[in-house]
């Protein structure tokens, strides 16, 4: 527990502790004085001066207290304290001025004198203020009956106390023959105390229930005064009366009790500050209320008393007895009928509510229902015939546990008990859910609002089965595809999380398969997406059936599914990767099978990856390593099984970071743009130039494209790199026409990246504009090698350049997997003939009549040639007389930075090998027209 905790929970002993030693002290100090006053003070003399400036100094304190209780808070009942203060000061007068006269003076005091004014006075604010504490009627009847119960108490201690003193002192002041003053004062002392009395036993009965403490203790100290008045107004006391006897002990401890009356309470945290007031406690009183409803037959027994007892005695019935008893009477009788009408009224109201209520339960939706203690059912509302199917008589006196789910009823308990265990103000409520038997014999949910009653519960009930099945329903979307109906990715997870964190942690024999359907999105291109999405239902049902029930199915999008084989325990893990794999294995080929789709049928392929769980990992990681070994599986020819292995994140992460050193490689500018003369075979001139990107590490090393673009699948490195390819070979081969250099520029661009949407035709004559380059100046170099290319795209697209004016080359002729078909459909002005085939040409008879066939084809269709990768004189020999007309490669030079290129045009032209040698008749034309400018020269060796 903390400080501020433990200092909390001691607070309040330490206030109950000084509330006893301040009670135990008040004590002390009453006992003292009552001691002192029965031995005498020891002397006369200061018996006199306790008697009198003693009690003068307790009326006193009592006034400055409640005073001072009343300024220094505010407070709800403000002026009852104030009329207490003012009572006790007037108390402290008298007793003062009769220790003037005692105890100053040395002389009787006479009667009438000042001290009776004083004491006359004590009366009257004390009443008032006793009102003012008096729960306040709210109706007109309230206050009539109020104003008729003070009189039936005063009025009964009247006829009382007449009968017994009363009518003795007026029988013997008027005998003596004293004045009317001194009559009326001897009267007027048991008259106020009469008053008194009934004031505080009216407000007994009727005292608000707010800052109890205080109010209880000022009514006992104004009690105890009253008691001592009264024994003090008896003939027998006050005839041998003197200050400084017992009776001065009752005064002095009346005045201390309401001295210590707020204070007592405020040290008790009862504290009334305005405001809201604090919810009342709900305390049972039974006697207090009791001795409320017999107040007026009290009463009246009281007045009974005192006519009996002057008959008793056998003296005259004095009138004054009988006016008061007859008032008393009238009081009780007019009491009675205010009561009578009063619960007419309030039973008729009674009535009207509980008609009100009756309907309310009756025709509410929800059940009510009433639990007894046991928990057996003592009420249930009518409306358990539409909720529960059961009639509400049938469900009375069975037990609350025989209509709710085994499966449930443990934690229904279990929650019961916590809330009826806990304080009601801290658990007004609670809620419970669960599943009632209903008359059909089914189960129905409910959810129930329990309130105490009586000891019992009340149960506030409602069905709401269709929406637990709604929330199931909705939780079944939010974790399952919506056209397959298997797991998505997010249930996925949660169930490879379970089985790997489950009793089988770190089982090596749990897998995770990933599987990607091969040629979907030819499928989807070619018949549309509805037969796709049926295809992707049937290859489900198929994955589906080829699993274990244990195991679990999921489709995570597009045509991506996935499958998790929980392991089984084995310690052989060279035998469950083997299971594993064939489970694989059949399930690729169940489903590469033929599926039916309308009236015919359609195939793909399946591309699995398998990672198998280690100790300690993840399910993201798993699940990674899986994707990871199908996208090696698509990589290494699609339609097959690949296992995940180490290295195959290392080669993610190598990819990832030189894809990252190339990007930031092309921000700062660390890539060089190198040119290789393309060389006219029959002459020697250079036709063009071939534009070629090299980087410069931080190492010096320069980079082939080979080297930093290896992964297919890096095709945004591809196409920033084409973009700053072209920009700057199209900006330097201006510049070299600028200066008198006027030959082609060939750049190679790949046919993904002429089909991109971010590089339409306009954009390629807006450089060439920007920079003033004749657009016969530019040649682009396509590929042909990606089957994923769609030729009636890629046809329209070049026939646009053409029509700016660019020159098409073929690159790669020979080596893709549509040469003649690219041939036929494309628009083509150059073949460039692929470097495996000139590498072989002189040593392979195979290669060279192969080559030879292709330049054929290339002089019959009117187009030129270029051969690349034309290293050694011989291969200059042999395709020069199989009639190709250009070449580039090291038989000439290598790729040259600006500064050597420019040295190179100026010299204009190589020795060909063999020049001088009978050839064959080659294409006329012999440049490639093409031509362009440049900025600074890059400082690159060339290679």
């Amino acid at each position: 527990m903390s400080a501020l905790g433990a200092l909390l929970s001691r607070q309040p002993a330490a206030d109950r502790t000084a509330g006893l030693r301040a009670q135990l002290a008040l004590a002390a100090l009453c006992a003292g004085y009552g001691v002192g006053a029965a031995v005498g003070w020891g002397s006369p003399r200061l018996a006199l001066f306790m008697g009198d400036f003693g009690l003068s100094a307790a009326a006193l304190v009592a006034a400055v207290s409640c005073f001072l209780y009343a300024r220094a808070a505010d407070i709800r009942f403000r002026p009852a304290w104030l009329l207490f203060s003012l009572s006790s000061a007037m108390a402290a007068g008298g007793n003062a001025v009769w220790g003037w006269y005692e105890v100053v003076l040395g002389r009787t005091v006479p009667s009438p004198s000042l001290a009776d004014l004083f004491f006359l006075c004590f009366a009257p604010p004390a009443i008032v203020g006793l009102l003012v504490l008096a729960k306040r009627p709210v109706t007109r009847a309230g206050w009539v009956c109020l104003v008729l119960d003070a009189w039936l108490i005063g009025g009964s201690l009247l006829t009382l106390s007449w009968s017994l003193a009363l009518a003795h002192t007026a029988h013997v002041v008027n005998a003596a023959g004293e004045s009317v003053a001194r009559a009326a004062l001897s009267l007027a002392y048991p008259l106020l105390d009469i008053v008194l009395v009934s004031m505080v036993l009216a407000l007994h009965f009727r005292r608000v229930n707010v800052n109890r403490s205080a109010v209880n203790t000022a009514i006992a100290g104004l009690a105890l005064t009253v008691v001592c008045d009264a024994l003090f107004t008896a003939p027998l006391l006050r005839s041998a009366y003197h200050s400084g006897q017992l009776l001065d002990a009752g005064w002095f401890a009346g005045s201390l009790l309401l001295a210590y009356a707020p204070w007592g309470a405020r040290r008790h945290g009862e504290d009334n500050a305005v405001g809201p007031a604090p919810e009342p406690r709900a305390v049972s009183r039974p006697i207090a209320g009791s001795l409320a409803a017999l107040t007026p037959y009290l009463a009246a027994a009281v007045c009974t008393l005192g006519i009996l007892y002057n008959v008793v005695e056998g003296r005259r019935v004095d009138r004054v007895v009988v006016l008061t008893g007859c008032t008393v009477v009238l009081a009780l009788v007019l009491r009675q009928a205010i009561m009578l009408l009063d619960n007419i009224a309030l039973t008729h109201e009674l009535a009207q509510k509980e008609n009100y209520f009756r309907s309310l339960v009756q025709g509410s939706s929800d059940v009510i229902m009433i639990a007894e203690p046991s928990g057996v059912l003592r009420y249930v509302s009518p409306a358990a015939a539409g909720v529960y199917g059961r009639d509400a008589e049938d469900l009375v006196g069975a037990e609350l546990a025989s209509i709710i789910h085994p499966d449930d009823l443990g934690g229904v308990v279990h929650e019961l008990r916590r809330f009826l265990a806990a304080p009601s103000r801290d658990a007004r409520t609670t809620r419970i859910e669960c599943r009632f038997r209903s008359g059909a014999g089914d189960w129905l949910h409910v959810e129930s609002t329990v309130n105490r009653h009586e000891g019992g519960l009340l149960l506030n009930s409602r069905d709401v089965t269709e929406r637990v099945r709604l929330q199931a329903q909705l939780q079944h979307n939010a974790e399952h595809d919506p056209l397959t109906d298997l797991p998505n990715r997010s249930l996925f997870t949660a169930r490879v999380g379970r089985a790997l964190g489950g009793r089988r942690t770190g089982d090596p024999g749990t897998a995770v398969l990933f599987i990607d359907l091969d040629g979907f999105k030819a499928v989807n291109d070619s018949i549309g997406h509805q037969a796709g999405d049926e295809l992707l239902i049937q290859a489900a049902r198929r994955l589906q059936e080829s699993v274990r029930t244990s195991d679990t199915a999921a489709r995570l999008g597009g045509d991506e599914f996935a499958a998790l084989i929980v392991g089984d325990g084995t310690r052989d893990q060279a035998a469950r990767e083997c299971q594993v794999h064939e489970i694989a294995e059949r399930l690729r080929l169940r489903l590469s099978q033929p599926y039916r789709i309308g009236t015919g049928d359609v195939r793909v392929a399946a591309s699995i990856g398998v990672a198998f769980a280690e100790p300690s990992i993840t399910p993201k990681d798993l699940m990674r390593n899986a994707d990871l070994a199908m996208y090696r599986a698509k990589a290494g020819g699609k339609d097959r099984v690949e296992l995940y292995a180490p290295q195959m994140q290392a080669d993610v992460v190598r990819r990832s970071e030189l894809a990252a050193r190339t990007r930031t490689a092309l921000r700062d500018g660390e890539f060089a743009l190198l040119h290789q003369p393309v060389v006219h075979l029959a002459t020697g001139t250079v036709a063009a130039v071939a534009a070629q990107a090299r980087w410069r590490s931080s190492q010096g090393i320069l980079f082939t494209p080979a080297e930093f673009l290896r992964a297919p699948e890096d095709g945004e490195r591809a196409a920033e790199l084409s973009a700053w390819l072209l920009e700057e070979a199209v900006e330097q081969a201006a510049d070299r026409a600028g200066a008198g250099h006027a030959v082609s520029v060939c750049v190679r661009v790949p046919a993904a990246r002429l089909l991109d949407r971010t590089l339409p035709p306009g954009s390629v004559e807006a450089l060439l504009t920007r920079y003033g380059l004749p657009s016969g100046a530019l040649m682009i170099e396509v590929a042909d090698s990606d089957p994923r290319i769609s030729f009636d795209e890629l046809e329209q697209r070049l026939v646009s350049l053409r029509r700016l004016g660019v020159r098409i080359a073929l690159d790669g002729f020979g080596s893709g997997y549509a040469a003649v078909n690219a041939l036929r459909r494309l628009p083509v002005d150059v073949l460039k003939l692929d470097r495996c085939l000139v590498e072989g040409v002189v040593e392979s008879a195979r290669l060279h009549k192969i080559t030879s066939g292709l330049l054929r084809i290339a002089g019959d269709l009117g187009m030129q040639s270029v051969a690349d990768g034309v290293d050694v004189p011989e291969q200059v020999r042999a395709l020069r007389a199989m009639g190709c007309t250009h070449g580039q490669g090291m038989a000439f030079a290598g790729p040259l930075d600006e500064y050597r290129l420019r040295r190179t045009l100026v010299r204009g032209k190589y020795p060909v090998p063999g020049l001088g040698q009978a050839a064959r008749p080659v294409l006329a034309g012999g440049a490639i027209p093409l031509q362009t400018r440049s900025h600074n020269e890059t400082a690159v060796p060339p290679t």
